[in-house]
């Protein structure tokens, strides 16, 4: 009988991907299903579905439980931040297993700032970046950037670049604070100004064992899905296109971001990174303890699926690897609204498509 794994929040679309993932690497998993909304819970595609209570509910850990002893699950893996933390507080009383990273970590980065400020003081490259003390301060730490230079505004948590722009002036960015505050309720303490970063743009997935890592997978964005002009940034960590690319030096950056973050980092560890105008690549956020929205395209291209691998550690299985980096070159994740996200090589891109920009005697 093979092992029994809990995902909190199927039936979003990266509770979806984990569940897709999971049963491309190990058709004997039995996937369980759990979320607090019955509308996003019907799209599930576990093998069986829970209502629970929202993590943030009082009795959220009672019908997690129910669930677990029910089902007798062995593993759970929550797919949002809030659901992360949540659990690792929860971690004495949850009756099965989880592989998350110390609750210090986890609350160092869910904090952006906290997290850049922790990083640069240990020589690990991120963007210079300043928290506000209220709106006024806006004009003063612009100052502190060159003329003319654009400034990266956003929120210091969350994730999906939420109420990041980049800006000009310190106007544009009182004025974006500001409607934040207003309409939103997000105080302008929630904000910080870094360092624009123009390169490109890449991600990380990583999963460790006491401070060891296990297996590496890295892939570039190339485009962003921003819901039709809904992100006003014009780009985001969910892209509408990546693709899996050999890059040693971001690698060890992201590697090296995670040390930083916790010597004994055990668990998933996403992380974002962009080039600044230099090309040296930055780290801009860690998502420590949960897999991020574009899992497919690591786990169901190379020698390893992550998310299986990641099952087979949590119950101390031996998995054979250290350190490992898995590169299967030129693979693509595309993404769109209502659409299953498609894996392809570069290679499936020119199969079965008849080129009718051009007459055929001039190809």
């Amino acid at each position: 009988m093979g092992s029994r794994v809990l995902v909190v929040g199927a039936g979003t679309g990266v509770g979806n991907n984990v569940l897709r993932s999971l049963r491309a690497g190990d058709a004997d998993l039995t996937l369980i299903g759990g979320h607090h909304d019955r509308f996003a819970l019907k799209k599930s595609s576990a093998d069986r579905h829970y209502l629970i209570h929202e993590s943030t509910h009082p009795h959220f850990l009672e019908s997690l439980r129910r669930v677990i002893e029910r089902e007798q699950v062995d593993v759970l893996i929550p797919t949002s931040d809030r659901d992360v933390r949540r659990c690792s507080d929860l971690r004495e009383e949850i009756p099965c297993r989880l592989f998350l990273p110390s609750p210090r970590v986890i609350a160092l980065c869910q904090d952006k700032y906290e997290l850049t400020r922790h990083l640069r003081a240990r020589g690990v490259g991120a963007p210079i970046t300043y928290p506000l003390e209220d709106l006024a301060s806006v004009g003063p730490i612009f100052d502190r950037f060159a003329p003319a230079e654009l400034v990266w505004c956003r929120v210091r948590s969350g994730n999906g670049s939420t109420g990041a722009i980049p800006v000009k002036t310190a106007a544009q960015a009182q004025a974006w604070i500001g409607y934040w505050a207003e309409m939103r309720g997000v105080p302008s303490t929630s904000f910080t100004l870094c360092e624009y970063l123009p390169g490109r743009d890449f991600g990380g997935q990583s999963l460790w064992l006491d401070g060891r890592p296990i297996l590496v997978k890295i892939f570039e964005r190339l485009a962003y899905f921003i819901g039709g002009g809904s992100t006003p940034s014009g780009v985001s960590s969910v892209a509408a296109l990546a693709k899996t690319v050999d890059e040693p030096r971001v690698a060890e950056v992201a590697q090296a971001a995670v040390r930083a973050a916790d010597e004994r980092a055990t668990g998933l560890f996403g992380v974002d990174l962009k080039e600044n105008a230099a090309g040296e690549p930055y780290v801009t956020e860690i998502n420590a303890g949960r897999p991020l929205a574009g899992t497919n395209l690591l786990d169901l291209t190379g020698k390893h699926n992550m998310l299986v691998t990641y099952v087979r550690v949590a119950l101390g299985e031996p998995v054979g690897m250290v350190d490992e980096r898995d590169v299967a070159e030129d693979f693509y994740a595309v993404r769109d609204l209502d659409t299953l996200p498609g894996i392809h090589h570069a290679d499936d891109f020119f199969e079965r498509v008849h080129d009718a920009r051009v007459p055929e005697d001039d190809r």
